[in-house]
């Protein structure tokens, strides 16, 4: 995702806006986009700050409850699959993808790669 605005040109955005001038002709003289003076204008009606709202950041897996669980049916269960788990987590409540399960596994360092000596 790109970097946002400065605050700067939103704030002179905005207030051209408020001066009365239309969106497209604000628009065209800072060289942004119609929408963006739009959303501009409309969050600092909302909230009285033309800031942006945070971008990116960590969002914690639904699985991390889970953990203990998880790990304790895979060293039970040499057969288990991805699907399989995911199966088994939706008949405690979490209902999830197989991916997210593979997202939650490659964070945890394991794998489910078949291998003929693995017990």
């Amino acid at each position: 995702m790109t970097k946002p605005y400065s605050n700067d040109l939103r704030q002179r955005v905005v207030d051209a806006v408020i001066s009365g001038e239309t969106t497209r002709v604000v628009a065209e003289r800072f060289e942004v986009a119609i929408s963006s003076v739009v959303k501009w204008h409309q969050r600092y009606r909302q909230t009285g700050s033309v800031e942006p709202f945070q971008v990116g950041g960590h969002r914690k897996s639904v699985l991390d409850p889970h953990r203990d669980f998880i790990l304790d049916q895979i060293e039970h269960t040499s057969h288990l699959t991805l699907h399989g788990l995911s199966t088994l987590l939706t008949k405690r409540g979490t209902t999830v993808s197989h991916n997210a399960v593979w997202h939650f596994l490659r964070r945890e360092g394991l794998s489910f790669k078949k291998n003929t000596f693995r017990p």
